[in-house]
Formats: C-alpha cells, structure tokens, sequence
C-alpha cells in the first residue's frame, strides 16, 4: 500500500498575497508562529514561497521591508505536488530541488503543506512502532 502526502500534510495553511509587503509577511509570520509560507497570487494559485531563511538574507542586504512586495522576495516555482501523490515521490522531489517545504494543492487551492521536519517525524514514528528508534 503506498502512503501519500495527504496523510502527512498540514491542512489549514495560512498563505501571502502577491503584493503584500515583506513588512506585512513578515509581521504575519511572526504573529502565527510561522517560519514560512505560500505566496499566492489573486487567484489562489501558488507562485512561490517565502521563508525565514530568506527574510535573513533580506535584511542583511538592507533592504526596506515596506517597500518591497513579497513577490520580489519569494522563491520562484515552489515544489506543488497533488494530494495523491506518495511520500516516496515527494521525498525525491524535495531532495532533487534541495527544499524543505512543499505546497500540496489541488489545480485550484491550497489544500495543505509538508516540511522536511514532518518527514523526520514520520520516519521516527515508523522506527519507534517497528522497534527501532533510538539508541
């Protein structure tokens, strides 16, 4: 039986709009907790995303945040799987792309994301049922 990202993926996830400002994303990121985030455009789609990594290297460089638009800041062509799509898949993807966050939609809308850390669990949660996590 072949596991797929549904069953691993955060629903709910909380998105940026295109001409937001880094000011305003970054504000909203720190209010929900959040080390990243989808940006979407006006109709949903994703079209990137913006991390605290790259909110670290926007600062370092000077920039004002206020005056810049998330879509200048985020990484273009985030990894966006469907929700049937399997772990195994979703995995090579992520490791061929060096990313750690991946969009799950449908061709419409956001319907959950997955992180690097959610596969860590995964994988330690499997080990610990098969008895063989930890030392």
């Amino acid at each position: 039986m072949t596991v797929t990202i549904d069953t691993l993926m955060h629903r709910g996830v909380q998105t940026v709009g295109i001409d937001d400002s880094v000011a305003t994303v970054e504000s909203f990121l720190n209010e929900q907790g959040l080390t990243w985030a989808p940006v979407v455009d006006a109709g949903g789609v994703v079209i990137g995303v913006i991390s605290a990594s790259d909110l670290l290297l926007f600062h370092a460089q000077q920039r004002q945040a206020a005056n810049v638009p998330a879509w200048q800041l985020c990484s273009y062509k985030p990894v966006v799987v469907g929700p049937q799509t399997s772990l195994a898949a979703v995995a090579q993807e992520m490791v061929q792309r060096h990313v750690h966050h991946v969009v799950v939609a449908d061709t419409e809308h956001v319907l959950g994301a997955v992180s690097a850390m959610d596969f860590v669990a995964y994988c330690a949660r499997a080990g610990s049922a098969a008895g063989t996590a930890g030392p």
